[in-house]
Order: C-alpha cells, then structure tokens, then sequence
C-alpha cells in the first residue's frame, strides 16, 4: 500500500481552521478545505479526514482507537471515551444499562414537565441557553446520576471548564488551564464524598447503580465511577445544550421551515436529525492507529496510516459532504437524512444519543407555538470552545 507523502506547507492552513474567529459560521472554509484536502498528511504522524466515507470508516475500524491511558497519564485516564477493549467493552456494557430504550423512553414525561415549567417562566424576552438549553438537560441528567438540584450549578462550572479538555492544547489559553485543573480537583472531591454515602444508602440513581454494580469483571472501581459520572454530566448536557441552540438558530433563520413544522409537528423528529447533521455539537474527533492500518482512498486505490499516528476527522465537514446529501449546506427539514456523524460512529457511538434526541424533540415541540412570532434580538454569543462548539448565550424576543 502506498504511502501518504507529507505535506507540511498545509499547517498554516490547518490552524487556521480552528480559528476562533470562524466560530459563527466555520462551514465554508470546511468546504473549502475538504476540496482541496479531502485527505491530507499534515505531520509525519497525523492525517486529517474531511469526507463522510473516510471519516465513517476510520470510526468503524477497531484498528484505530485511543493511546493506552497509562502511556498519556491524564487525569481523565479511565474515561471511555479515551479507552480500547477490553476495558472500553467493560465500562460500556455496565453504563449502558441506563440508557436502554425504555429507560429513556420512561424519562419522556420528565423531560416534557421540566421543559413547560422552565419556557412558563422565560416571559417576552428571553436567553435561550439560559432558560432551556442548558437547564434542561442539567437537570434531567443531574437527576439521573441523584446529584441534589442546590448542587448543579457548581457542577455545570465544573464542566463548562473540563469540557475545553477536548480542544487542542494550543487553544487553551493558561487561566483556563488552570480553571480546568480545579475543576477536575472539585469535581473529584465532590465525587468522592458521594460514593461511600451511595455505598451505604444507595438510592435509585445512576451513582448508585454504578456503586453497586458487578459483572464477570467486577465491581467498577473508584476512580472508574468518579470519572464515568463526570463523562456522563458533561456529555449529558454540553451537546444536547448545544444540539438546542443550533436548532432555534437555524430555524430562525429558515422562517419557512418553522411554518412547515407549525404544518406539521410529525417532523420533529427529523428536524432534530438535520439540526445534527447540519450544524453538529462535536465539530471534530480523533483516532489513533493502534496498528498500519489501510485507508480506502479513490484516488490511489487506498493507504497506509502508520502505527501510532493520530487521524484528525472533521465532523462538520464530513456531515456537509455532497457525496452524503444533496444541496449539503441547505437546512431542509424535509430531507430524511438520518446518516450523519454527529454522534460518532463504531464501538464509540454516544450512549447518550436517545436521550439527547428525546430532549432536543421535546423542547422543540414546547417551543414550536411561539417560534414564529420570535427573532434573535441581539447577535449570537458563542462558547470558547472548538470541539464542543455551541452557543453561550442566544436572546429571543417576540413581535418584530
């Protein structure tokens, strides 16, 4: 198999991509790079992926996965996110018990009562983060891991501030740094008061469960509850947060498709697979060769990715792929696309997909009778972050 040559002049162009200043709209220069760069090799031991095949490819192959922990000594070291089997296999099925189907389908009236109560309190004007994007997934999962409702806001610092883990080290700038060292320190502490009070009395919680669970393997240690639960806080809320926001602002900016859903509630659900493919949470994803791996590529036939090479994948790129869906960079919401990346893809794929579906679908459908009398009253703020990309605050007011 042949190799990729490297192409080190592209690097300036690379940085350039997770420039700050694209935040609002990082799209067409992701257009521009996957044409001329579909797949590219930056750095002797990186490669970049911007087409839906290639990167759909690299997410399903269990060849390229995550360093060993041990061998990065990070503090988020037993995260599955960061794991390969066996250990990752372990860790999933155990979670996983708590998002089945009818788990999630039972939070239903939950999610539906706190998403009314949260939109009767936010009057003519108001912060759509504030007043439902982010306190409703909060609190759904708050309440699933049993965190008490006084301490949720403490918990949503902590994870505004780890969540930058994700972004490349360059971008994080030395007092979030040390925010996110903090954080981590709390947030360890906090979990580590709960666990023996979960032992003792367990409740009917998530912590609990994960306490008190067992299989072939064992019982999870302590240091694997304490970072699956802050796994769980912040990819329960952060992307679903996020998945709200890019929902109300494309559709804001589509006036037609809010009529068409006023038309016809039915299509919900697939608004919420367009928000995802269109404007996706999580903007970019990493692999690692565990082994030479052979990539497909039309142009050679396929090629070699070393091992212990990093494989960089452009989510928003690859979900506006033209070789995906016609007219890729229209909002449709009638197009039925369900095909995207935005929960990732392979042994990785999001446990918490349903749940964040759920709630997406569900604050859409609250928000759907006022949508069209609203407008975006002042210009969009956005978080800091690069991989995580979403909305910090974005304000609504009724009439003109």
């Amino acid at each position: 198999m042949p190799e990729l040559e490297v192409r080190p002049e592209v690097l300036p162009a690379l940085v350039a991509l997770f420039d700050h200043g694209h935040v609002a709209d990082p799209y067409p220069a992701y257009e521009q790079w996957r044409a001329r760069n579909p797949i590219v090799r930056p750095r002797e031991k990186l490669f970049v992926l911007s087409r839906f095949e290639d990167c759909e490819a690299v997410l399903a192959d269990p060849s390229l996965g995550h360093f060993e922990p041990g061998a990065v000594g990070q503090a988020e070291a037993r995260s599955m996110l960061r794991l390969n089997p066996p250990d990752h296999s372990r860790l999933r099925r155990l979670v996983s018990r708590a998002f089945t189907a009818r788990t999630v389908l039972a939070l239903a009236p939950r999610v539906e009562a706190i998403s009314r109560d949260l939109l009767a309190d936010a009057g003519p004007r108001f912060d759509l983060i504030d007043a439902l994007a982010l306190p409703l997934p909060v609190r759904v999962i708050s309440e699933l891991l049993g965190i008490p409702a006084s301490d949720q806001p403490k918990l949503v610092r902590w994870s505004a501030a780890l969540s930058r883990t994700l972004d490349p080290g360059f971008l994080i700038p030395n007092d979030a740094r040390a925010e996110m060292r903090e954080a981590a320190g709390e947030f360890r502490e906090y979990l580590g008061a709960l666990i023996p009070r979960r032992r003792e009395r367990p409740g009917d919680d998530l912590i609990s469960a994960l306490v008190h669970v067992h299989d072939e393997d064992g019982a999870l240690t302590e240091d694997e509850i304490i970072t699956t639960s802050r796994l769980l806080l912040i990819a329960g809320h952060e992307t679903t947060r996020s998945l709200i926001g890019a929902a109300v602002l494309a559709l804001l900016a589509h006036p037609q498709q809010v009529r068409m859903l006023q038309d016809d509630p039915g299509l919900i659900d697939q608004a919420v697979e367009e928000v995802l493919r269109y404007d996706p949470p999580v903007q970019f994803l990493a692999r690692t060769a565990l082994k030479d791996t052979a990539l497909k590529d039309p142009a050679t036939g396929s090629i070699t990715i070393p091992s212990n090479s990093i494989t960089l994948m452009f989510i928003g790129a690859a979900n506006r792929d033209p070789a995906l869906c016609d007219n890729p960079g229209t909002f449709d919401i009638s197009r039925g696309v369900r095909r995207h990346l935005a929960f990732g893809h392979g042994i990785h794929f999001c446990l918490g997909a349903p749940l964040a579906r759920l709630e997406a679908t569900i604050a859409l459908r609250h928000l759907l009778p006022v949508l069209s009398g609203m407008h975006i009253a002042q210009a969009p703020e956005w978080k800091p972050h690069t991989v995580l990309r979403g909305l910090e605050h974005l304000w609504l007011a009724q009439g003109d």
